[in-house]
This record gives structure tokens, C-alpha cells and sequence, in this order.
């Protein structure tokens, strides 16, 4: 079976909307409560997309999962944080596909000249925790009972990885995708995802 992590186009918004629809109907993953259209998805890529990272696994043509970026806050001081969240479709979970894709997008947002990545994890839930302290993240807060869905009060924890070690007393300001696209290691970033 072909894997690949690629990045994401507009074509792949479907798929990426049917991944994302369970998540948002039957659990409190995510705070959404109504699935995302696929042209919703389309534009919410357009949207972010020359900013922000964007991958997904290809595995024979068919999408298993996807992984993004998005700003933190939209105040100038805090452009160097990405919020970053990954989901994988049912069949798919528990493969190794949302670690690899990741590290595939960790690499990317280093590439890009981000600085920090930021993770929401609606708790309790033990197995994105587990990804995310695997990876390098650390729980620097908890939201108590902040979101109420499914019939409860949920609370989010938030986790924190920076992506430079030490931190730049004047970063750069950080690229576009459309000018990483063109770097030879962004290829060589997806190329290493096995």
C-alpha cells in the first residue's frame, strides 16, 4: 500500500470534511457541533491555506487523515504560534498516521519560521494526550468545564512545543507556504514520512 503525506488541496475538502463530520456529530473532540460541508472545508483552506500548513495521508489515492495549522490569536504578538490539530479516519486510527503526519507538519511550520505550536485537547482523552506528550508537547493549562456538549461540561487542556531551542531574540517574520512549497525541504520533509 502507497503512504504519503502530501500537502492538502481544495479536491481533497470532502474527504477532509467526511473525516472531520464524526468528530464534530458524536464526540467532544472538537467543540463543533454540525459537520462541516465540503465546501466549507474548501474555503476554510483557501483561507489559511498560504498561511498555514495543511497535509494529508494518501494512502492509494484515498485520504486516511489530515493534519493543519491555524493562527493562535489574532493579535500581531503572537504570529509566531500555530495552533495545530489532527484528525484520522476511523478505520486508520491507532496506525501511526497521526504521528507521522505530525512530525510531518512540526517540520513544516519549523521550515516556515513559526516558533511555537499550540494544541486544544478536550479532556479527557487519552489518546491525543499520549500523541501530544510523545511528540514534545507539555500541558501548560487547563480550561475547567469550558465547553458543553454531548450533554456535559467539558474541559480542554492546552499543550505547548517549541519548535526552536533557543528561542530568537528577533524572529524572522514567518513564511508564506506558497514561497515553502518552493524550498527543496519541504519536499524532503513529506519524502521522510514513511
Amino acid at each position: 500500500m502507497s503512504r504519503t503525506v502530501r500537502q492538502a488541496t481544495p479536491a481533497d475538502a470532502a474527504a477532509i470534511a467526511r473525516i472531520y463530520a464524526p468528530f464534530c456529530t458524536s464526540t467532544s473532540i472538537t467543540f463543533e457541533t454540525e459537520a462541516v460541508s465540503p465546501e466549507a472545508m474548501a474555503h476554510r483552506m483557501l483561507m489559511l491555506g498560504d498561511k498555514y500548513p495543511w497535509l494529508v495521508m494518501d494512502l492509494d489515492g484515498d485520504v486516511a487523515g489530515y493534519a493543519y495549522a491555524a493562527p493562535h490569536h489574532e493579535r500581531a504578538a503572537f504570529r509566531w504560534a500555530a495552533n495545530v490539530s489532527v484528525y484520522i479516519s476511523d478505520p486508520h486510527r491507532r496506525s501511526g498516521i497521526g504521528r507521522e503526519l505530525y512530525e510531518s507538519l512540526l517540520c513544516v511550520l519549523r521550515l516556515q519560521g513559526f516558533i511555537h505550536a499550540i494544541a486544544g485537547v478536550t479532556l479527557p482523552n487519552e489518546p491525543s494526550v499520549g500523541l501530544h506528550q510523545t511528540l514534545g508537547f507539555k500541558l501548560i493549562g487547563q480550561y475547567p468545564q469550558i465547553g458543553y456538549k454531548l450533554g456535559a461540561w467539558r474541559d480542554v487542556g492546552w499543550w505547548q512545543k517549541p519548535l526552536v531551542d533557543p528561542l530568537p531574540n528577533t524572529p524572522s517574520e514567518p513564511r508564506l507556504m506558497s514561497d515553502v512549497v518552493r524550498d527543496t525541504r519541504f519536499a524532503a520533509i513529506l519524502s521522510a514520512a514513511p
